[in-house]
């Protein structure tokens, strides 16, 4: 039976009365899909040193391992986002044509087999490779799931629920972490760990049921022929400015977040070098800022910022995370001068530039008709990855650059944000609108 259409009740009762049990689930089971799809992804960015120390040639210096690892780390972001980009695409319109449920299926089994398999991996080029497939399905699997939950919550619960989607993103960089600092040098048990989610897979296939939205456009004989199509979807003028604004949007944050974001993690290891602090030590203290307490800030402004986008509107809401975020890079480069001082800096940093992320899984889905929405979301999200892909090639040359402060080529490029700003100004604003039909 496919999932009922949301129905409205009275403004006077709270956001969640109108939710009912089997649109809890539904958040709940996208959510865990999108928990593991973070944790794909942050266990390279937690695990990536010790993975190069020992796949990087062995007759290598020391200083010379510092600077590759750094140039390859980067290098294979820009795999992963690329492989994102392809996937979220791909399995966007698929999800348009055959349904949300199936398509996520796939995807979920995408990440995980692919991630456990980089167990056995032992040539950087493996590595690479597998990451590609990986981010096929963690691309596809957002666009899928953002797009499930956006239909089946009633309007006045849209965002919040959203939101909350998005917004459990930390669960699965805490995972990473924690999982980081369990097998510390024995790098390949945490990707072991992502063939977990393939056992999502069963939990899907008993519990979620296809949107009537979804089942509404394949029976509509205007929308039929055209579910999931690039060329219906850029035909019309209002969904072609949707979208190519929205991959704007979306490269601003994929590339801030991978240029910028996960910074947080370097800048931590520079201050404790400084400071005298041994290796291994200093890694592992640079871990849990980024892994645990910076993502602790990033939870918070990614639950906030449906509460914010539904009492002062999508635009504004996403112009002030812009410049905020762009203040806050500065002085988190600057002005701690030791290591509890980071730890208190990196909860506002997490903070201010993480909640934007928030704002896609709600924005997008906003954007786009029923028989057009996970293509148009998967477009948009994962457009903005193959955009932010050379963005992570500059700044992996910034970052390699021995005569450069990394603190300057962070700074450098969070001047992204300012640009952020300004294409929001150009996006329609979609508060207390239903969803396209």
């Amino acid at each position: 039976m496919p999932m009922p259409e949301p129905n409205e009740s009275t403004p006077s009762t709270p956001w969640y009365a109108e939710v009912t049990r089997a649109q809890w689930l539904v958040l709940i089971i996208a959510s865990a899909g999108w928990v593991f799809d973070v944790f794909e992804g942050q266990i390279f960015n937690i695990t990536s040193t010790e993975m190069f120390k020992e796949l990087l040639p062995a007759e290598l210096s020391p200083e010379a391992v510092d600077s590759q690892t750094r140039l390859c780390r980067d290098r294979f972001l820009s795999i992963f986002l690329i492989g994102g980009t392809l996937g979220g695409v791909l399995f966007g319109t698929l999800a348009d044509r055959l349904g949300r449920k199936p398509v996520m299926i796939v995807t979920i089994l995408c990440y995980s087999i692919f991630s456990g398999l980089t167990f056995f991996a032992t040539e950087l080029w493996h590595v690479a490779v597998l990451r590609f497939v990986v981010a096929m399905g963690v691309g596809g699997e957002w666009a899928v799931a953002a797009a499930l939950v956006a239909e089946v919550f009633p309007n006045r619960a849209r965002a919040k629920a959203s939101g909350i989607f998005h917004a459990t993103s930390v669960l699965g960089t805490w995972m990473a972490a924690i999982a980081g600092l369990v097998v510390a040098e024995h790098w390949r048990y945490g990707y072991l760990i992502g063939v977990i989610p393939a056992l999502l897979v069963l939990w899907v296939r008993s519990s979620v049921s296809e949107p009537e939205r979804w089942q509404q456009a394949g029976t509509n004989e205007k929308t039929q022929s055209s579910k999931g199509s690039f060329r219906a979807l850029f035909s019309d003028r209002r969904w072609r400015k949707s979208a190519i604004l929205g991959i704007l949007l979306a490269a601003v944050g994929l590339g801030t977040f991978w240029g910028v974001v996960i910074a947080g993690q370097e800048l931590t290891m520079e201050l404790l070098k400084k400071h005298d602090f041994p290796k291994d030590e200093a890694a592992q203290k640079a871990k849990f800022a980024y892994g645990i307490v910076q993502t602790l800030g990033g939870g918070f402004g990614l639950l906030s910022f449906g509460f914010f986008a539904e009492r002062w509107g999508r635009k504004r809401t996403f112009v002030v995370s812009h410049l905020l975020a762009f203040a806050i890079v500065p002085i988190t480069c600057y002005v701690p001068q030791t290591y509890p001082q980071m730890l208190a800096v990196l909860l506002l940093f997490g903070y201010f530039t993480l909640a934007m992320h928030a704002g896609y899984a709600i924005y997008f889905p906003e954007l786009f008709p029923n028989h057009l929405r996970a293509t148009g979301v998967g477009l948009c999200f994962n457009g903005g990855r193959l955009l932010a892909a050379p963005l992570l090639t500059f700044s992996a040359m910034l970052k390699a650059r021995p005569d450069v402060d990394l603190r300057v080529s962070v700074i450098q490029l969070s001047f992204l944000y300012l640009a952020g700003a300004v294409i929001m100004l150009i996006l329609p604003e979609t508060k207390g609108q239903p969803l396209p039909e």
